[in-house]
């Protein structure tokens, strides 16, 4: 399985298959799960990270994830 679908998954483990069968015919979903798998890498590069901008960046990521994860949620409900 992709990296990115696998990030998906484990944000909705239970929906995993799902997540393939969607991803293989949607490419706007496996961009959004591109998206989610790259915030999260951000997310943890900046929670190792030693700068002053630090706390304010992983607070903007974990929202962005947030959002980015209720986004392939709200897609996988409408293809049910």
């Amino acid at each position: 399985m992709d990296r990115n679908l696998l990030v998906a998954v484990a944000h909705f483990p239970d929906r995993g298959h799902a997540i393939e069968e969607l991803a293989r015919t949607n490419e706007e979903f496996c961009s959004l799960c591109s998206d989610l798998a790259e915030a999260k890498a951000a997310l943890l590069r900046w929670e190792q990270s030693s700068s002053p901008v630090r706390e304010a960046r992983t607070t903007e990521y974990r929202g962005l994830m947030n959002d980015l994860a209720a986004e392939v949620e709200a897609t996988l409900d409408r293809y049910r």
